[in-house]
């Protein structure tokens, strides 16, 4: 009996996910660099060939990994989609910022070396950008709306702490502790209504 499209449509996204899961483990653990087409084939449990049924390139399928994860940490900023960010969705996205991190440490590792790598960050920084542009917008209006003297500077200054605690977690999650460090953040940068 011949498959319907959708059959062929989640045939599809299966072997797409288990391309890109083989491919986040040899992009974190190994490096971009030195992880072939060949290898994330092999790790996936395909042929070369069929690889590039799914992917044009290493490239388009690491900017697949990175727009995926920033996508959903996008997400989950303004989850009503009002376009207003309260003091409760800001804590919302820093618990579930860190959330995140502790249940997917590899593409959290991913995420940082392609932001180190000049060459690799090159090509995903327009990509980067675009998506998260919105959710810097409402930041900015958020601590502009709380008086904050320097909205933008303030914004920035929470994303490197986030990206730092982040940071540090993965290099020893032991001297800092993720749940201890959600409400730190949100009483450091979430200011009282």
């Amino acid at each position: 009996m011949p498959r319907t499209p959708e059959q062929f449509e989640k045939i599809r996204e299966k072997m797409r996910k288990q391309i890109m899961n083989a491919a986040l483990e040899l992009f974190a653990n190994e490096g971009y660099y030195t992880t072939s087409i060949s290898k994330i084939a092999k790790a996936a449990g395909i042929s070369k060939g069929l690889m590039y049924n799914y992917f044009d390139s290493k490239e388009e399928l690491v900017m697949s990994l990175l727009k995926e994860g920033l996508n959903k940490l996008a997400e989950l900023f303004d989850p009503n989609k009002d376009g207003v960010l309260t003091r409760d969705e800001f804590a919302f996205f820093v618990e579930k910022s860190f959330d995140a991190v502790i249940e997917n440490p590899t593409y959290w590792r991913l995420y940082f070396s392609i932001m180190m790598q000049v060459g690799i960050y090159d090509m995903v920084k327009e990509m980067y950008a675009s998506i998260l542009k919105d959710t810097m917008q409402l930041l900015v209006d958020y601590y502009q709306k709380r008086g904050v003297k320097d909205p933008l500077g303030e914004a920035l200054l929470f994303g490197a702490v986030m990206d730092g605690i982040t940071m540090n977690y993965l290099l020893n999650p032991e001297m800092f502790p993720l749940e201890e460090f959600k409400q730190k953040v949100i009483d450091k940068f979430g200011y009282k209504n």
